[in-house]
């Protein structure tokens, strides 16, 4: 019975992944498709190699994410982020070396996902969320501008024709996604009246064949192996975070959960395979998954949908998909980054705390100015963890009273006790104080680390030499384990120690 159960709820979940939403999926996914095929060329001259290499990869990830992947909806390809960091590695050992980095960097990731560390973005707070998205909407828009720049003002009419039917076509119907409709008015008009303007065709040119298996050809060794580890691990880490992070956009967009641990795994092998068949790595894509959520796209087919028509456009329709004015894909890009931005949260630097506001920014900076989202986004977790630490031990007091007889008195420890409160809590002692007896209550406090641990001991110590006798309370289990694990005021020699210090 219980397997018969599982068995329609996995059947269910297939259904719903795939087939809850067949028509929405199959148009966002076609918008998505054509926006991924400049930016895989772009990607991949970024990178250095030829435009096939980005495209083949694009195809490759978005059609195997689909199905191994832990989000649904979420759109994965070749990207910037991940192309960037093998610029020198192609510079210097060439392609081959490339596709040997990609299929090792998914393993390390499919290994990131069996150890379950996808439940590390726990410990990124909402603020270092919310500077990696405008960050990375800043990125979109700037990376439009070099097809704004010194081109005809006959593009800029374009661009604008873009965004108004982008903005102005839902309210005439959502029956087909604006982005779409922007693309394909534009490209008639541009072919009716034969517009002077940069065209996807001018990015590179597209493949004609289809991507075949085949095995880098490096030389199997361990020189080589040191030779691309660096830039494997690298891309494992920034793919993974980019994912990590555009999966938890996404789901708060949508308002459905995923699995973190299984996006991890699902992207390794996504890049493990792409290597294997000529293509570079990739990750998720926030512009584009954006792209997919606002065409109506929340479904695995969406994905998928996007990754096939990829690669029948470019090898069928290329001539056609050629003639796309880059002003139409412009304008797209630039409504992702205006619908990226989290425009409340420049007003939300006068209401939410300094500290807050201080790691959104240090997120957004450090982002835009390395171009890498790993920098900004440790900056971020960093400042975090420190004003948290900070916060915490603000927290943290202790108060005392003396018996009558005046020779035993009982400091009440309240807070946490770790290293960034060591030192309030060394200043709250009297050692000069002539006492028989000490006693220190942590009933309300807790005991979290080595640095504690060690405070607590030379406390105990420097009161026995002064010739009081000390006593501990109110221990709890926790702090009791770490306590006896590693504090030495009961151990043999420990007054020794501390005379020698």
């Amino acid at each position: 019975m219980e397997t018969t159960v599982l068995h329609r709820d996995f059947l269910g979940t297939l259904r719903t992944e795939w087939f809850g939403n067949v028509r929405a999926d199959l148009l966002a996914g076609l918008v998505v498709a054509l926006a991924l095929i400049p930016e895989a060329i772009a990607f991949s001259i970024i990178a250095g190699v030829d435009p096939k290499v980005g495209l083949y990869a694009s195809f490759s990830i978005a059609v195997l994410i689909a199905f191994v992947g832990g989000r649904p909806g979420m759109i994965s390809a070749a990207t910037a982020a991940t192309a960037v960091l093998m610029v020198t590695l192609v510079r210097d050992y060439g392609l081959q070396y490339l596709l040997a980095a990609t299929v090792l960097a998914g393993v390390l990731q499919i290994a990131a996902g069996l150890l379950r560390l996808g439940g590390l973005m726990r410990f990124v707070s909402r603020s270092v969320m919310t500077g990696f998205v405008n960050a990375l909407a800043i990125l979109i828009f700037m990376a439009q501008l070099p097809e704004l720049i010194g081109v005809p003002l006959l593009t800029y009419i374009l661009v604008a024709a873009g965004l108004a039917i982008i903005y102005l076509f839902p309210h005439v119907t959502r029956a087909v996604p604006s982005p779409l409709v922007c693309i394909v008015v534009l490209t008639v008009l541009s072919l009716l009246f034969g517009f002077d303007v940069r065209t996807v065709g001018d990015m590179g040119e597209l493949p004609s064949t289809l991507p075949v298996f085949l095995i880098p050809q490096i030389p199997f060794n361990l020189e080589t192996l040191m030779i691309i580890l660096p830039y494997s691990a690298a891309v494992a880490a920034v793919g993974l975070l980019e994912s990590l992070m555009t999966a938890q956009i996404v789901d708060d967009l949508t308002d459905t959960p995923s699995d973190r641990n299984r996006e991890c795994i699902g992207q390794g092998i996504a890049n493990t395979a792409t290597g294997f068949i000529g293509g570079m790595a990739g990750c998720a894509m926030i512009g584009q998954s954006i792209i997919n959520v606002k065409s109506g796209g929340r479904g695995r087919l969406s994905t998928f949908t996007a990754g096939v028509l990829l690669l029948f456009m470019i090898l069928v329709l290329g001539d056609l998909v050629s003639q796309i004015p880059m002003a139409a894909l412009v304008a797209i890009m630039i409504m992702v980054s205006i619908g990226t931005f989290s425009w409340s949260s420049i007003k939300n630097l006068r209401d939410h705390p300094r500290s807050s506001s201080l790691v959104m920014i240090a997120t957004v900076v450090g982002v835009v100015y390395t171009h890498n989202l790993a920098i900004g986004v440790l900056i971020g977790v960093l400042l975090s963890a420190v004003f948290f630490a900070w916060k915490i031990a603000q927290i943290f007091r202790i108060t005392s009273n003396l018996s009558p007889d005046g020779n035993h008195r009982t400091y009440q420890v309240e807070g946490q006790l770790f290293f960034a409160s060591v030192e309030d809590f060394n200043k709250a002692f009297d050692f000069k104080e002539v006492l028989e007896k000490v006693t220190i209550d942590v009933t309300r406090a807790h005991i979290w680390d080595i640095s504690s641990v060690a405070a607590l001991d030379m406390i105990v110590l420097k009161f026995r030499r002064e010739g009081a006798e000390v006593e501990i309370l109110g221990m709890n289990q926790a702090s009791e384990t770490i306590v006896d694990r590693l504090a030495i005021h009961d151990k043999p020699g420990a007054m020794e120690r501390l005379m020698g210090h």
